[in-house]
């Protein structure tokens, strides 16, 4: 079940975030009102997540993930480009989500 509130989270935090992009700078409302409830869905749902798991390994999957995924809308959806350092930066954030889901046993396996 954590990893579903987990999924649940970052899902709402991609909205959220993808939301204040298209809020532009909060003058258009009802993106506006999707940062707010996305990110109210997004806390709820890590809080419950935090009933399993240390906060700093949720908070670090919770925000890795958020970080890939932003990034990836930020590309299909906003026609924003990274460069190589900035894949490379994102293929290591994987890494750590890799590592810390198969080595720690910190995790709720």
């Amino acid at each position: 079940m954590p990893y579903l509130y987990l999924a649940i989270a970052v899902a709402f935090e991609t909205i959220g975030t993808s939301a204040m992009q298209a809020s532009q700078q909060f003058t258009r409302l009802w993106p506006s009102v999707l940062v707010v409830v996305g990110y109210a869905i997004s806390f709820y749902f890590m809080a419950l997540t935090l009933r399993f798991m240390p906060v700093g390994i949720v908070y670090a999957l919770w925000s890795g993930l958020g970080i890939i995924l932003i990034a990836l809308i930020g590309y299909a959806v906003f026609g924003q480009k990274l460069d190589l350092p900035a894949i490379a930066g994102l293929g290591l954030i994987i890494a750590v989500i890799v590592v810390i889901q198969l080595f720690s046993n910190a995790t709720a396996h």
